[in-house]
């Protein structure tokens, strides 16, 4: 009703229906998983029960197990108040944070490494189907292998580099703290170590600046070089270990993953050991960042011994390594690894446009011959008549 002043007095709402908001109008933190298997399910529980952030987006190819996962997880939701989803990938390219754990798992014995490849395509496809992508989004990459696959997404998600960084060598770093916190009978919180490098073979523990609350390592006789070998190593092959009895680890990395989340949200810049870009080998390989609202705030130089120097050095030359072995780089557009046994995809352009040969895919007629030889040599005739009135009347290339 009007008042004196021939202002309205506002009504008092008279049930709780009056509360209720224009979704669209609503604002959560939002954060979408793509990848519903064990991995993926792991990252969202976890999200859930941290209460990490106001809604889960879970995305798979595999629909009907997607939706299945995302019910039984909405189940969980009573407890916090977050919610879960099955979305597209249209709408998971809308969210806040995407997480990938997308991908071809690890066998027993075999190494991340051997994962580029197929793992590759999959990472390739999951960016094209979140076109358009939130310019703001923060992407962490979880799959393997991480640094590779890490690098792969800076170049082909078109965002800043500090949007886009790996899960790297937390949970190593988690697994390394947790032997030294059993040994000394303290909290593994209060142990400051890292793991650093490759999330992988390479990977080391520096140990020469670490510290238990604040007291150097070298203060404790208990932590022992043999002892802190043995915790090192342990760390590296545990993935392998629980691979070997289980056929896949993915609640360690879950805890992981809502961990770093929930810090992105607060803002709270903490630092983590993560896969970023290191300038100088262009690589991504594991170094302690400060994680924050934008993502990687900033990267901590931290004091390193000479061996300690040489194990970071030597971990980025074998990423290197991979990288030249596996895949040719340049700009923006990546060829295809060119190992035997594996799907070649091989982009040319011709006068302007790209033809897409795809491993042993005849379409429309479009190639003529696909031939695959001992180092995965692919021969093709365009006969299209349209694409051979722009490039001539016959083209032919090879790529092995």
């Amino acid at each position: 009703r009007s008042m004196s002043d021939g202002s309205m007095l506002q009504r008092r709402p008279s049930s709780l229906t009056d509360f209720s908001l224009n979704p669209l109008e609503e604002k959560y933190n939002t954060v979408a998983v793509i990848g519903a298997g064990g991995v993926g399910a792991a990252c969202a529980s976890n999200l859930i029960l941290l209460k990490a952030c106001s809604e889960v987006l879970l995305v798979d190819i595999a629909e009907d197990r997607c939706e299945g996962e995302a019910l039984d997880l909405q189940d969980a939701g009573f407890v916090t108040g977050v919610r879960c989803n099955h979305a597209t990938y249209e709408e998971a390219g809308q969210a806040d944070v995407v997480v990938i754990t997308a991908g071809v798992g690890q066998k027993p014995g075999e190494p991340r490494t051997s994962l580029i490849g197929r793992n590759y395509n999959i990472l390739k496809s999951i960016f094209k189907s979140m076109e358009p992508l939130n310019p703001d989004a923060v992407i962490i990459v979880v799959s393997n292998p991480c640094d590779v696959l890490t690098y792969l997404a800076q170049k082909l998600s078109g965002l800043d580099r500090k949007q886009v960084f790996g899960s790297g060598t937390f949970l190593d770093s988690q697994r390394f703290r947790i032997a030294v916190s059993h040994k000394l009978k303290v909290a593994p919180s209060a142990v400051n170590a890292f793991v650093l490098g490759e999330h992988g073979d390479s990977q080391f523990a520096a140990t020469s600046n670490a510290t238990i609350g604040g007291v150097p390592f070298s203060s404790f006789p208990e932590l022992t070089p043999e002892f802190l070998k043995q915790a090192e190593d342990d760390a590296r092959n545990r993935a392998y270990e629980i691979i070997a009895k289980k056929g896949a680890t993915y609640h360690g990395i879950g805890a992981c993953v809502a961990t770093m989340i929930d810090c992105i949200f607060l803002n709270e810049r903490l630092v983590f050991p993560l896969s970023v870009l290191e300038k100088e080998a262009n690589v991504c390989v594991s170094q302690p960042a400060v994680l924050g609202r934008s993502g990687i705030e900033a990267i901590l130089p931290i004091p390193m011994s000479e061996e300690e120097k040489k194990l970071y050095d030597d971990s980025c030359a074998a990423m290197r390594a991979i990288l030249d072995e596996e895949l040719e780089i340049e700009g923006s557009v990546v060829l295809e690894q060119k190992k035997t046994e594996r799907l070649v995809i091989a982009r040319y352009e011709i006068v302007g446009r790209l033809a897409l040969a795809a491993g042993t895919l005849l379409q429309d007629g479009l190639w003529q011959r696909l031939v695959r030889e001992k180092h995965l040599r692919a021969h093709f005739v365009v006969s299209d008549s349209g694409l051979r009135e722009e490039a001539g009347n016959e083209c032919s290339m090879s790529v092995s």
